[in-house]
């Protein structure tokens, strides 16, 4: 294995983390891994050449901590920052100045950055490029948003402004409301966690996980270097959450889509969009950006495209060759939500076992286990009650 000179530092946890580890890890490039708590699955891997506990929830902190304590690791000067939400990209682009002083950044500025984390600014952005979006509601700007919500067909989902901080305070992705008589008590509660600034109340684009897409790329100075589209086959929760099952695909009218938005924000390095295929119309409607990487990113590697290597190798400055294409087909599986998804749906009625095996046909990578580096999936088993707790 060749070793490479450079080095990079992960900030977050998860699978997003361990994926970014092995990837740059098999090609022989140091990768440190910053985390606030020591019992996350890319600690437990063989390509983590050292862990720091770090205080991530802590800005101020955080800042500090990479420009005085990690400065005193040997051969960290010049690593490349990698987030793996959306926190940890908001710090890193409001803090870019400082942290250039001694690391490399690919993260864009924090007014590119704000465009995306932003869902009011992305729709702002999108109804001036005419990309489709779902009608929203701001109840914060509007005193009469009741009356705008009787005109919205239910049911409707009640979200976060920026998605990381709903999660992180609401425990949840999104609330669905089936109904108007249900409004008033479900958004109440909501607003108990988080302040109505920061709520926006949206249709909900009929249609299953399936017809959820991603459409993932490379982007720099205003070109599309490399993408790579993959679909949602299972999620946990059903209907709005973490895809479970997910498999690549080919859509060629994503593409379009997808550069319009990134070209129209001057956008910088791997982003995921998500576009939903509305069941009225088949139209592809935008329902957000995360300029990162995303959960399954390993199986855009495993179908044809090697996203953190390619940032990697960009932000050294060594030329890249790009593959001219990817395969479709090949699926990702997180086997334990996944079970849990499916134990639930077969009870409801709405799945059955020969189902659950026709899903699996086919190639199909596994989320966290591998024959190379196995431990981290070992550690998941036994860490299953917390992991579960701390997401």
């Amino acid at each position: 294995m060749k070793k490479e000179s450079g080095s990079v530092v992960v900030l977050g946890n998860h699978i997003q983390a361990l994926e970014i580890i092995r990837s740059l890890g098999r090609h022989g490039i140091k990768t440190y891994l910053l985390n606030d708590k020591s019992l996350c699955l890319g600690h437990f891997s063989k390509y983590t050449t050292k862990f720091f506990e770090a205080p991530l929830k802590d800005e101020n902190a955080l800042l500090d901590f990479l420009m005085t304590e990690l400065r005193k690791q040997k051969d960290i000067k010049g690593s490349i920052l990698i987030p793996t939400n959306e926190s940890m990209v908001s710090f890193i682009s409001k803090n870019k100045k400082t942290l250039e002083g001694y690391y490399k950044v690919p993260t864009p500025d924090y007014e590119i950055i704000l465009s995306t984390l932003d869902k009011k600014l992305t729709a702002l952005v999108a109804e001036k490029i005419d990309l489709p979006i779902p009608k929203a509601i701001y109840a914060a700007d509007n005193p009469k948003f009741l009356e705008e919500i009787s005109k919205i067909k239910f049911p409707i989902i009640i979200k976060g402004i920026d998605g990381y901080e709903f999660r992180t305070k609401t425990r949840s992705k999104v609330f669905v409301v089936n109904s108007k008589e249900d409004f008033e008590s479900i958004y109440n509660k909501v607003c108990s966690r988080i302040d109505p600034s920061r709520i926006m109340i949206q249709e909900v684009i009929p249609g299953n996980p399936e017809d959820v897409y991603s459409f993932c790329s490379f982007f720099k100075n205003n070109e599309l270097k490399c993408y790579w589209i993959g679909h949602k086959l299972r999620e946990h929760p059903m209907g709005f959450g973490t895809g479970t099952l997910a498999e690549s695909i080919k859509v060629p009218e994503l593409v379009e889509l997808g550069s319009r938005f990134l070209k129209a924000i001057n956008y910088y390095g791997i982003s995921e969009i998500e576009f939903k295929k509305d069941a009225r119309t088949g139209k592809f409607i935008l329902i957000e950006i995360n300029p990162r990487t995303w959960l399954w990113h390993s199986l855009a590697r495993t179908s044809g495209f090697d996203f953190p290597y390619i940032l990697y190798k960009d932000m050294m400055g060594e030329s890249i060759n790009f593959n001219s294409d990817y395969r479709g087909g090949v699926k990702w599986l997180h086997f334990f939500p996944d079970l849990e998804v499916v134990i639930k749906e077969i009870l409801r009625g709405r799945m059955n076992i020969t189902d659950y095996l026709k899903s699996l046909n086919g190639e199909v990578e596994l989320a966290v286990f591998s024959w190379d580096d196995p431990i981290p999936f070992f550690a998941e088993i036994l860490l299953l009650p917390y992991l579960k707790l701390v997401r």
